[in-house]
């Protein structure tokens, strides 16, 4: 009997794939400027790297949920995975995504925001997994990303490069410890170098 072939760089079964953050600015600069004439992708890409949505809850938005916001204005979406209501403000970066692409593109008021270009259906979030892999590969990126990369950018960003306390980003995870949001957002590492490269 044949024994079946198994690729040797394949995960264990039950074990988990961590995909990263975007960790550079200038990094999410180049994908934003390659995306400019795709502005399905790049309002994807904007709304995902500026809110803490999981890619399942960024495809159910629809036209009329954002059409005519302003920046600071808030929206209630109930999330696919727990089934809550939760509020989502839209800054300014995501408005003027959200406007070029309505411009750009024809939608009815109840279509989808992200829809395939073939078929106009939702997007599937195996798709944003395949896109976000194909921008971070453009941009010569090192390591595993995948669709959870633009929500982890966000909160990589929000620690980083603005500060924002850990408590704060539990909560807007829903994390039940500071150790499960240092470890989903890849910082711990960092952080406990950073402490030890401290001189008194």
């Amino acid at each position: 009997m044949r024994r079946k072939r198994t690729n040797p760089n394949a995960p264990r079964k039950g074990a988990k794939i961590k995909v990263e953050p975007i960790r550079s600015l200038k990094d999410i600069q180049f994908i934003r400027r390659m995306l400019q004439e795709k502005p399905r992708d790049l309002a994807l890409f904007t709304i995902g790297i500026n809110s803490n949505l999981r890619a399942s809850d960024l495809l159910r938005l629809r036209v009329y949920q954002v059409r005519d916001l302003e920046p600071g204005d808030s929206i209630e979406i109930n999330e696919k995975k727990t089934g809550k209501p939760r509020r989502l403000t839209l800054n300014r970066a995501c408005v003027q995504a959200i406007r070029n692409l309505l411009e750009k593109e024809s939608y009815h008021p109840g279509e989808h925001l992200f829809k395939s270009h073939k078929g106009g259906q939702a997007l599937k979030v195996s798709s944003v997994h395949n896109l976000v892999k194909a921008w971070c590969k453009a941009a010569k990126l090192k390591g595993n990303y995948g669709s959870h990369t633009l929500r982890k950018t966000w909160g990589y960003h929000q620690r980083v490069t603005y500060r924002v306390d850990i408590p704060t980003l539990m909560v807007c995870f829903n994390h039940s410890t500071q150790k499960q949001t240092l470890d989903y957002l890849c910082i711990q590492p960092e952080e406990i170098t950073n402490v030890f490269n401290n001189e008194l």
